[in-house]
């Protein structure tokens, strides 16, 4: 490309996505104080537009319309025009498609919105068509039609701009109900449980017909059920359905079987044809989940999909300095000489790339049979490709190949002739040589920001991995980037949380000229992150850290009179309202994952307020807990915890003696989701033994590495062996 025609204010932005409009000829401001005060000056209504940087329809939209030279002249003569990257600000993501939701009934992104100059929403949708077509309005036209509304309405669309946001005022407020306790567990979560049931496919896995979304906390939940209800049908269909799912995933499309990792959804019921763009949080999630289908099943093909899924982020999302990149986007150019993106042009094939690249004969198979042979059988590609067109409307995959495992392992051998172990062994080489010739293609575009919360989630996928499968290299990597955390995302002097850093020039850490303060999910997904890694480490630092960021949580953003956490600070004159998720979606929302945090904090601190906060979290809930504790599975499945009380597993040895490794794998090798894990090795004057006094008065048997079982901080007979352990282990 040649040197860009225009440049706006977004070239001074750190964030990708911003910098992707930098060359529109809108004339966009990034959200602050100079675009409303220029708005309130020229009496001029504010076009707030929202998205991300692997965003398919983000880039749709840019293309048409914002970089259209008639379309921008329109923007720029009516209205003030402010980009939002939803990934750095989603407390102003949240306020505005709150407002889209209630009075469209949808939402996504990019999300398009109006706004008076005092920020209020009177208008508002998500992707636009440039001109009309069919049943839809065009962009222009309503950009039109706003700003001659605005001029012979004005009072009009002011009024109904306060009444709007007085009714998201009272819809969206979540508060605790009078004097109301935290809502019966067992009702909680078997309502759960059968509303899960009930959404499920008993064929393909997950709890959709299409498009079908990973959603890890539904699993999680499944998996806590499973353990509290071992002995019943119940029980044993929760994690059926679980891991069912988990199988039906890694099998299919949304896996990517030559370059790792997850894709962000399908597309349709077979998890086949994904939506290609791959975020961070789901690898971080999907790693933890398939590790604990491991650490339950014993079944080793869970485990090696954690280890694919971590290969992928240690190789493609890893930042040098030890952080970990958002997303790659679901769009490239087909080839170097492309002058269009296309939708999954890195990840798919046509039969006769694969027929080429594969040649060679098969020895001992059927005669005649090549590599491609087998591979094309095993992965479902067929000649004209295998995508159904209903899942192409824009046949950008027409005669391509997205590639399924169809068959196990053992009806791909018997079709040709090939012992198991064997096949196995070819099928590695073939995605090996399809990775290595995938690599000639064009990437796609790398969003290099690194967001605390999201680093949280994948700190966690390395520490319960390297946990769960013995892996000391994932915990070390899962400490290489909570040091990262601690250097880039974390102000020292104030005690606070950073929401983002970027890559700068020469691989360096960069930083915005006013950085973005930590929204309630930084500090939760981290203090997640510092609990889970200490468990894998037991090195107290973490602990001492994860401590004091739970008490920094509480003092920013904690809800005295309704109870709760809010998402965002007080303070910012810019937000129109303080809100509470209350919807558990790609990711946990904020409250349902702090409730356990609360409770992991008290049993490692001694503080029984935080157990106090964990039960008014779950009862400014309570009402929708128990209509339809579906929206909030993890929420439900912390209701077990709470009410089951965690344990704390304490182990009394030298942290280098064999004995003591081998209680502490007894101890990760077993799924109990209520439970701590603590070493007590003797140091007294440790940050542990000062928290919980109680630890001193705990001792090795007979010499030898011993483990207590505690609640409340009343503690079980010693254990010596490992054996005895794991049966204490079950919940």
């Amino acid at each position: 490309p040649g040197i860009p025609r225009h440049t706006n204010r977004l070239i001074n932005e750190k964030s990708p996505y911003l910098l992707q409009h930098a060359h529109n000829p809108v004339d966009w401001y990034p959200w602050g104080q100079e675009a409303f005060d220029k708005a309130k000056r020229e009496n001029k209504v504010i076009f707030l537009s929202v998205g991300y940087s692997t965003c398919h329809w983000c880039h749709v939209m840019e293309e048409e319309s914002f970089k259209s030279k008639e379309i921008g002249e329109i923007m720029n003569k009516h209205f003030v025009c402010i980009k939002v990257d939803r990934e750095e600000r989603p407390d102003v993501d949240k306020v505005y498609m709150t407002f889209v939701q209630a009075t469209s009934g949808g939402g996504g992104w990019p999300m398009s919105v109006w706004l008076t100059p005092d920020l209020k929403p009177f208008a508002g949708g998500t992707y636009f068509p440039p001109e009309d077509r069919f049943h839809r309005v065009g962009f222009q036209t309503v950009l039109l039609r706003i700003a001659e509304q605005w001029e012979e309405n004005k009072d009009a669309l002011l009024e109904s701009s306060h009444r709007i946001l007085e009714a998201l005022r009272q819809t969206s407020e979540v508060h605790v109900q009078g004097q109301e306790s935290p809502p019966p567990s067992k009702e909680v979560m078997d309502t759960c449980f059968r509303q899960l049931s009930r959404s499920y496919d008993e064929d393909y896995g997950g709890f959709s017909q299409a498009p079908k979304f990973p959603t890890p906390v539904n699993l999680n939940f499944l998996f806590t059920y499973w353990a509290l209800h071992q002995t019943t049908p119940e029980g044993a269909r929760a994690l059926q359905m679980a891991l069912h799912t988990l199988k039906m995933m890694a099998h299919g499309g949304i896996h990517d079987h030559i370059g790792q990792g997850f894709h962000r959804y399908s597309t349709d019921q077979h998890w086949h044809v994904p939506h290609f763009e791959k975020m961070l949080y789901d690898q971080g999630q999907l790693a933890a989940v398939y590790s604990r289908a491991f650490q339950i099943s014993g079944d080793e093909f869970f485990a090696s999909v954690a280890r694919d899924i971590l290969l992928y982020v240690s190789r493609d999302l890893s930042d040098q300095a030890g952080g970990f990149y958002s997303a790659e986007d679901a769009d490239s150019y087909p080839t170097t000489t492309s002058e269009e993106k296309r939708e999954g042009a890195f990840c798919v094939w046509e039969a006769g790339e694969i027929r080429a690249l594969l040649p060679d004969p098969v020895e001992g198979a059927t005669e005649g049979t090549t590599l491609g042979d087998v591979f094309m059988y095993h992965y479902g590609v067929k000649e004209n490709g295998n995508v159904d067109p209903m899942q192409d409307p824009h046949e950008e995959l027409k005669g391509k190949n997205v590639l399924i495992a169809q068959c196990s392992l053992e009806l791909t051998a018997a079709r040709f002739g090939l012992e198991p172990g064997r096949l196995d062994a070819l099928l590695q080489e073939c995605r090996h040589r399809l990775c290595t010739a995938r690599a000639q293609r064009p990437r796609p575009h790398l969003d290099s920001k690194m967001l605390a919360a999201w680093n949280g989630l994948m700190i966690s996928g390395f520490a319960q991995a390297g946990a769960a499968l013995a892996e000391q290299g994932y915990v070390h990597r899962a400490a290489q980037a909570a040091a990262f955390l601690r250097t880039h995302l974390f102000d020292p002097d104030s005690g606070r949380l950073l929401r983002s850093c970027y890559r700068g020039k020469d691989n360096s850490v960069e930083q915005s000229a006013v950085p973005i303060q930590g929204f309630l999910e930084d500090y939760v997904f981290v203090i997640q992150a510092l609990f889970d890694l200490y468990e894998a480490s037991l090195e107290q630092d973490w602990l001492e850290w994860a401590l004091h960021l739970q008490h920094m949580q509480d003092k920013l953003f904690w809800d005295p009179k309704g109870f709760a956490y809010f998402s965002s600070e007080a303070g910012d004159p810019s937000l129109l309202l303080r809100l509470k998720g209350d919807q558990d979606g790609a990711e946990p929302t904020a409250n349902s994952a702090t409730v356990t945090n609360l409770l992991r904090a008290a049993c490692y601190s001694g503080h029984t307020d935080w157990v106090e906060k964990a039960g008014q979290i779950l009862a400014a809930f309570s009402e929708r807990l128990q209509k339809i504790p579906i929206a909030l599975p993890e929420m439900a499945r912390a209701t077990g915890i709470f009410h089951h009380t965690l344990k704390q597993v304490v182990i009394c040895g030298d942290p280098q003696g064999e004995d003591t490794k081998e209680m502490l794998h007894c101890v990760h090798s077993v799924f109990s989701p209520n439970k701590v894990l603590m070493l007590a090795d003797g140091d007294s004057a440790g940050f542990l033994y000062r928290q919980l006094p109680f630890l001193a008065s705990l001792e090795r048997k007979d010499g030898k590495a011993t483990a207590y079982l505690c609640s409340n901080f009343t503690c079980s007979l010693p254990v010596t062996s490992a054996q005895e352990l794991r049966g204490m282990l079950n919940p």
